[in-house]
């Protein structure tokens, strides 16, 4: 039986020879902002949660005008608000989660038997496919479909008023209930699924200069060595109304999967994403050496990641030394092999076209699977 990684392959060769129309990427109307965007990816976020304080109870004794000892009337209070992670499509990352997650208190209780008001949850919205786990590092849940909710801190209840209290022995009870504490726990949350697509590749490959002509985001690249250190992402937006989230992932480098460089949380990074896109630098000597030892990597950190469908992206195709590169990589490699240059954006729509295509029959795939 063939595995999941080889009908893939074979679903996206059909869409490529023998459909009709492809979906064009969308290009935006709105020009790009100048600079170094801040802004990077975050997939793992430790935090607190607190649940709100509920309200106090009320101690008051209704006064008539025709019965002045008419009994106690002391309200309850309103129950602490709880906190709560809600899976959402429209949130990619941790980014706004805050370090500190604190429920809102309910309003005490007051005379007349008028108890106080509830206090509003505290929603914190996560990418859909959010895991969260206690301080211990045990998954407590999972938030695998859109609008799926966990309870991370339950809000404290409201106190009883002093009206609780009557009995036929007490009828003028002056004695009421604090709101109970809501509860203080942490927690470690982590986006299990991070993009479509992950571009990984050696320091100074150019991923950051690929994510950039492909989308909108702006992580930093300049004429110099250095290497990303957070993953970036951006999202590509077709016509068929599909929009696809690629990741500028950290350089690999060898031996990380003993955990050198960035090692485990660059591998992590790795394995949450769908598609894997290997980028070389053509121009170097023996190019298709460093792929092997991509491979390798990633192998033996988890052998599924063959599973996943993968294509090599030669860049840098505009210097001569690339050219002659490219034809031994093609030879050398069964995979699909995408020649680019993101400085001069040459072939960047085919890359685009590819992507699409791996992409559909991916979803295809889980479709049928499903």
């Amino acid at each position: 039986m063939l595995n999941k990684f080889i009908k893939i392959i074979s679903f996206a060769k059909e869409l490529r020879y023998f459909s009709k129309r492809v979906a064009l990427p969308v290009p935006s109307k709105k020009p790009k902002a100048q600079g170094i965007s801040i802004h990077s990816f975050l997939d793992v976020k430790q935090l607190r949660t607190v649940g709100g304080k509920g309200g106090d109870g009320c101690i008051s004794f209704l006064s008539l005008w025709s019965n002045e000892f008419a009994g106690p009337d002391g309200g309850d209070g309103g129950n602490g608000g709880h906190v709560i992670f809600q899976a959402s499509n429209n949130v990619r990352d941790l980014n706004a989660i805050p370090s500190i997650a604190k429920g809102s208190d309910g309003e005490k209780g007051l005379n007349t038997d008028c108890h106080g008001k509830n206090a509003s949850h505290c929603v914190l919205q996560v990418p859909v496919g959010t895991i969260i786990k206690n301080i211990k590092g045990k998954v407590i849940g999972d938030l695998h479909t859109n609008g799926l909710m966990f309870i991370a801190a339950k809000g404290g209840a409201g106190g009883k008023g002093n009206h609780f209290f009557m009995t036929d022995t007490e009828q003028a009870p002056k004695i009421c209930e604090y709101g109970a504490d809501g509860e203080d726990l942490e927690y470690i949350v982590e986006v299990r699924s991070m993009a479509h697509v992950g571009l990984i590749g050696f320091p100074n490959a150019g991923k950051s200069t690929i994510l950039r002509a492909i989308s909108r985001a702006r992580p930093k690249v300049a004429p110099y060595p250095f290497t990303t250190l957070r993953p970036h992402l951006g999202i590509v937006e077709y016509d068929d109304y599909e929009q696809i989230a690629v990741a500028d992932l950290p350089g690999l480098i060898p031996d990380s999967h003993k955990n050198k460089g960035l090692g485990i949380q660059f591998l992590k990074h790795t394995e949450r994403c769908t598609v894997l896109l290997f980028v070389l630098d053509a121009s170097l000597d023996e190019p298709w050496k460093y792929f092997e030892i991509l491979q390798s990597e990633l192998d033996q950190f988890n052998e599924n990641f063959r599973q996943k469908p993968q294509i090599i992206v030669a860049n840098k195709i505009d210097i001569p030394e690339a050219k002659k590169n490219l034809e031994i990589i093609q030879k050398l490699s069964s995979l699909p092999v995408i020649p680019i240059s993101a400085k001069t954006g040459e072939n960047i729509d085919a890359l685009l076209r590819e992507i699409k295509i791996i992409y559909d029959a991916n979803k295809q795939e889980e479709d049928n699977n499903s």
